[in-house]
């Protein structure tokens, strides 16, 4: 092997048909392919090796960005081949990277010191197996992804469908739901924090101080491997949402599942409810939320909507909320009962989001059970019974 790499810008006479054949030849010793179930089971660092464009629309949550060309210069290999054939085009692709082998074997010896790495391209073709010879050759252990990234796709794609045992969290705006499933996960509940991966509340306001939305692809990238995760055997806790949270628009078949799930609605008083309301938005500056508000005229009504405006002004938060709620309450009632599933409250009355997920995880396997702790059936109607809970460690 070694002689054949040290001659192989010595082959003048060779054609490049022959020079390919010598690569794949080469590269296959020095890597794996294996199908996206597999792939995705296994530890190693993921290197996307496509160009910064397509990483940034969507890749594999967890994948570090190595790409073999840039944005133009991946524009250039495209028109070469276009222009004047698949030969042009691979040797300009080998001119253009080949001065960038040294750095791809630095850059990945930072990453993975013990020299396993995965990788992939857009459809597991010349992009990756030259990454993983390179590699190779540079000591590592590479796999590659079959089919590449567009093979993850797929998968993410048909990965909502699976069914899970889902259990919805409702709650009128301002009951803690976020705070109540960071609780619930912390408890060892199983969660899809929605929210979470799209970077945004749901609400007009629910954009304010939060990092920059994901693309809609990496959106269900992120609920997919998720979901691949989960236990079936047990409950997954999602909030309730409607099909757009911001610009991420849910799966459809995950919404579906959602709409047929039993509700666990979390109920809090309004002056609760206002105060945690105060504690996540009082740090935003009155002009956004002037324009959050703004948002929502049509909704809310424009004595209402400038109500509301005077009231931020004066940064009298809790009266401006209050307003606001009027929209917004009237808005969750109407989605959640026109659900055709069960829908049970749960009091949360003067409880921290750590005693409200106790709380909420016993009236589940009350639910899940059939029968209350004295053995009556449940009504969902029924009041909450004061039981402890042998919680996950």
């Amino acid at each position: 092997m070694h002689d054949l790499t040290r001659n192989f810008n010595d082959c003048s006479d060779v054609t490049l048909d022959t020079l390919l054949s010598v690569l794949s030849a080469l590269s296959s010793a020095c890597y794996v392919s294996l199908p996206i179930t597999q792939f995705l089971t296994l530890s190693p660092v993921i290197l996307d090796v496509r160009s910064p464009t397509e990483f940034a629309q969507g890749h594999i949550p967890g994948a570090v960005s190595m790409a073999l060309f840039s944005d133009q210069e991946r524009a250039q290999v495209g028109i070469c081949y276009k222009q004047e054939g698949r030969d042009a085009a691979v040797e300009l692709g080998f001119a253009i990277a080949g001065s960038k082998f040294a750095g791809f074997i630095a850059h990945a010896k930072q990453l993975a010191p013990d020299r396993q790495v995965r990788l992939h391209c857009w459809r597991g073709g010349m992009r990756s197996e030259a990454v993983a010879w390179v590699l190779g050759m540079g000591g590592f252990q590479a796999t590659t992804l079959i089919g590449g990234y567009k093979a993850f796709r797929n998968w993410a794609l048909a990965m909502p469908q699976v069914p899970r045992q889902v259990l919805v969290l409702g709650g009128m705006t301002g009951t803690g739901k976020t705070d109540v499933l960071t609780a619930l996960a912390a408890q060892g509940e199983q969660v899809l924090d929605l929210e979470a991966i799209a970077s945004h509340r749901g609400s007009s306001f629910g954009g304010l101080g939060l990092p920059p939305q994901p693309t809609n692809e990496q959106f269900e990238n992120a609920i997919a491997l998720q979901w691949s995760q989960f236990d079936p055997q047990r409950p997954v806790w999602i909030e309730a949402e409607s099909n757009r949270i911001g610009c991420c628009r849910l799966p459809e078949a995950l919404y579906q599942q959602m709409q047929q799930a039993p509700v666990l609605e979390l109920v809090r008083p309004p002056a609760e409810r206002l105060a945690l309301l105060v504690d996540v938005y009082g740090f935003a500056s009155t002009p956004d939320l002037i324009l959050a508000t703004e948002r929502i005229r049509k909704r809310l009504g424009g004595l209402r909507t400038q109500a509301a405006i005077a009231l931020l002004q004066e940064r009298r938060l809790a009266e401006a909320f209050e307003l606001l709620l009027t929209y917004y309450d009237k808005a969750y009632d109407y989605d959640l009962h026109r659900r055709p599933v069960p829908i049970d409250p749960v009091d949360a009355t003067g409880q921290t989001a750590a005693e409200a997920a106790i709380r909420l995880i016993a009236r589940s396997r009350q639910l899940q059970s059939g029968y209350d702790p004295v053995g009556q059936p449940v009504r969902l109607d029924a009041p909450l019974t004061n039981t402890a809970v042998d919680l996950p460690r």
